[in-house]
């Protein structure tokens, strides 16, 4: 890596330290079995918060939560006066991993812009638990994530991945969990200049992989040598990675703007009947939600877009999402990239919340934000009966906090992923706990 590209890399990490909110490491707080009493329980399945209860879990694993929870005798118990507890935060369709400063080319496995494949890539084998902004977005509550490429040289960006982010944990949750295609103005772009030749490209590549999956082994199409056929558009590797995309065993997660785009996916599930669509963006989604809910299609969508910087997004509001839940639509908050970081999400949930507020305006309640960075995005990953609330029976992904997740000013004290207790140690805090009372000398030169 060149020396300036090093030191913008350096600057930019140390330019956007954390304020002292949280706890740099965790107290001597027990892992596995314990119980938290008397804190506010919110589960994450779109209920109202529960003052004053209990959260029981032992294994690792959530056992009850709830007002009237009983405490099993001889297990550690946290006193939780005064505090929140809530599942670990699920963030779908981010860069985790990928990704040590977005800025410098060489730290970024996101895109692949001159790739000979683009459906056959797979971002499990490239994903860095050490990478900064890992540890970054653990301190923060998160959790789980979709860990998604971008598209860069075709309309298939690869295939993402459901990782954990435990410190020193198995990391990998799910590889090759869904494929990703671009369609909408950027799709256009990609293909050749026009939404035609993008919905041309993606219906071409999708009978190709169905006609692949149908092929006994071994055997040619029209007396070609055994492998794609002559005239194929998709090398082979491609053609295959999208073999579980055309026969439902994989999602496949279509990123579309504008109300017609949307539509245009839509048909695309009535075509090919087993895909699993999943639709990523949607700015104008409130426009044809009803359509979108009868087809049970999941959304991913953005909080606060509400100024259009596209044709595609002319519609946009931040009803958006209330508007797509109000009509029946599952919606997560997604799209977590560059400076939309992961972090942000109970923040852009909280928005939603004060929107409802709005005279004229749509948001959510309480608990359906909540459950729009918790439960909603883990069912859309395929991992819902795994972690994403505090049902009993899912992995024990916990985050206390200190007072209400969804306002700023509240920040988590502990965090536990498995039941795990997980350290809040990241490059940030460091860098705040060096240069917060440095003394005359102790700056680098650099600094004099």
């Amino acid at each position: 890596m060149k020396r300036s590209a090093l030191l913008a890399a350096v600057l930019l990490l140390a330019g956007t330290a954390l304020p002292a909110r949280a706890a740099d490491a965790p107290p001597a707080l027990p892992s596995g079995d314990f119980a938290v009493t008397g804190a506010t329980i919110a589960v994450g399945d779109g209920s109202a918060p529960i003052p004053g209860g209990t959260l029981v879990v032992r294994g690792g694993r959530i056992v009850a939560a709830g007002k009237s929870v009983a405490v099993p005798a001889g297990i550690p118990v946290i006193d939780g006066t005064g505090k929140w507890v809530t599942p670990g935060l699920v963030t779908a369709m981010t860069d985790l991993g990928l990704v040590d400063v977005g800025a410098v080319d060489e730290s970024n496995d996101s895109y692949a812009g001159t790739a000979r494949f683009s459906a056959g890539l797979d971002v499990s084998v490239a994903i860095d638990p050490d990478a900064p902004p890992v540890a970054i977005s653990r301190a923060s509550g998160i959790t789980r994530a979709g860990v998604a490429p971008l598209a860069a040289n075709a309309i298939f960006a690869g295939q993402g991945a459901v990782i954990d982010l435990a410190a020193n944990g198995p990391g990998m949750v799910k590889s090759r969990a869904f494929q990703v295609v671009e369609l909408g103005e950027r799709g256009a772009e990609l293909a050749g200049g026009s939404r035609v030749a993008a919905q041309a490209l993606l219906r071409n590549a999708l009978r190709e992989a169905r006609e692949l999956a149908q092929r006994k082994p071994g055997k040619a199409a029209d007396g070609d040598a055994p492998g794609q056929p002559t005239d194929a558009l998709l090398t082979r590797a491609d053609a295959a990675a999208l073999i579980p995309v055309v026969t439902g065993k994989q999602p496949l997660f279509v990123h579309v703007e504008r109300a017609a785009d949307i539509r245009g996916v839509l048909a695309l599930g009535r075509e090919f009947p087993a895909l699993r669509l999943v639709i990523v963006g949607a700015g104008e989604g409130w426009r044809v939600a009803g359509e979108i809910a009868q087809a049970k299609v999941p959304v991913l969508a953005s909080a606060l877009a509400d100024l259009p910087n596209t044709f595609e997004t002319l519609a946009v509001t931040q009803s958006n999402v209330g508007r797509m839940t109000a009509a029946g639509v599952k919606v997560a908050l997604g799209g977590f990239y560059e400076n939309d970081q992961p972090r942000y999400a109970p923040q852009f949930a909280g928005n939603l919340v004060g929107l409802s507020r709005l005279p004229g305006a749509t948001g959510l309640s309480w608990g359906q934000a909540l459950a729009a960075i918790t439960s909603i995005p883990a069912d859309i990953l395929g991992e819902g009966a795994v972690f994403g609330s505090l049902k009993p029976g899912l992995a024990a992904d916990i985050v206390i906090w200190d007072g209400d997740p969804l306002e700023v000013a509240s920040a988590p004290v502990t965090i536990y992923v498995a039941g795990s207790l997980q350290s809040l140690v990241n490059h940030q805090s460091r860098l705040r706990q060096r240069y917060r009372r440095s003394t005359e000398g102790a700056l680098p030169k650099a600094y004099e």
